[in-house]
C-alpha cells in the first residue's frame, strides 16, 4: 500500500484543529507540511508557531518539505517545532551532504526534493544516504497546479538507481496528484503521494484518502 501525505497547504486555515482531527481519525499515514520563505520560491506559507500548534492536534509524523533558502540554519528549530521527516531543496543546498548529516543527527528521517527541471542524475552521489527524494511534478510555491506528465520518467529513472542500488529509499511525488493518475505514479516507482486538493477539496477527504490508500 502507498504511504498517503496530505499536503495541510490545501486545508481550511481557519479549521485547522478539525481538519487535523479529521486526518487523524483518516487512512492517511502522515502530515505533509509545505514551509516556503517567498524566495526559493514566490509564495509564503507558515512557520514554527504554526507547526508547533498542529502538533498538539496530531498523532501522525509529520513530514516536512523545506522550499526555503539555506535551511541548514533552522533544522533544529524544526525538529524542536515537531518535524519527524525533514526535506530539503537539491537546489538551494552547496553542501547537500552536510545537510543530510545534520537533518539525521537530531533523529529525523532525511529527504532531499527536486524541481521539475532538476534531472535525477544529480542525486547519485548521496542517494545512499537518503531516507526519502521527493519530486517536484509541478512547480513549487502554490498548490493546485496542475501535473507535469514529463515527471513520470524522471520517477521511472529513480526507481531504476533505488532497484541497482537495493535501497530502502522511498519516492515521494507532490504536485498535481489526482485520483486519476495516482495508480499511474505508484507503477512508475512512486510509494508515497501528497495530496493535497484531491483530498481537502472533496466532498469526502476520508473516503478520498481511503481510495488513494487502496490503490495498487
Amino acid at each position: 500500500m502507498p504511504i498517503i501525505a496530505p499536503s495541510l497547504l490545501a486545508s481550511n486555515f481557519l479549521n485547522l484543529e478539525q481538519e487535523c482531527k479529521m486526518l487523524n481519525e483518516s487512512a492517511a499515514d502522515w502530515f505533509h507540511l509545505d514551509v516556503m520563505d517567498g524566495h526559493f520560491v514566490p509564495n509564503i506559507s507558515f512557520g514554527f508557531p504554526v507547526i508547533e500548534h498542529l502538533r498538539k492536534a496530531t498523532t501522525k509524523p509529520f513530514d516536512v518539505h523545506l522550499m526555503i533558502e539555506d535551511p541548514g540554519q533552522y533544522t533544529e528549530r524544526f525538529k524542536k517545532a515537531g518535524a519527524d521527516r525533514l526535506t530539503v531543496h537539491l537546489e538551494v543546498c552547496p553542501n547537500l551532504h552536510r545537510n543530510i548529516q545534520q537533518i539525521k543527527s537530531l533523529g529525523m528521517k532525511a529527504g532531499v526534493a527536486i524541481n521539475p527541471h532538476s534531472p535525477v542524475e544529480l542525486l547519485s552521489d548521496i542517494l545512499d544516504d537518503l531516507d526519502q527524494v521527493l519530486v517536484m511534478t509541478v512547480n513549487p510555491g502554490y498548490g493546485g497546479q496542475e501535473f507535469i506528465p514529463h515527471t513520470f520518467q524522471k520517477i521511472r529513472m529513480l526507481h531504476k538507481m533505488k532497484h541497482e542500488r537495493g535501497l530502502n529509499l522511498l519516492i515521494e511525488v507532490d504536485g498535481g496528484v489526482t485520483l486519476q493518475n495516482a495508480t499511474a505514479l505508484l507503477h512508475a516507482g512512486a510509494n508515497v503521494l501528497v495530496a493535497g486538493n484531491t483530498v481537502f477539496s472533496s466532498e469526502n477527504p476520508k473516503a478520498t484518502i481511503e481510495t488513494l490508500k487502496n490503490l495498487v
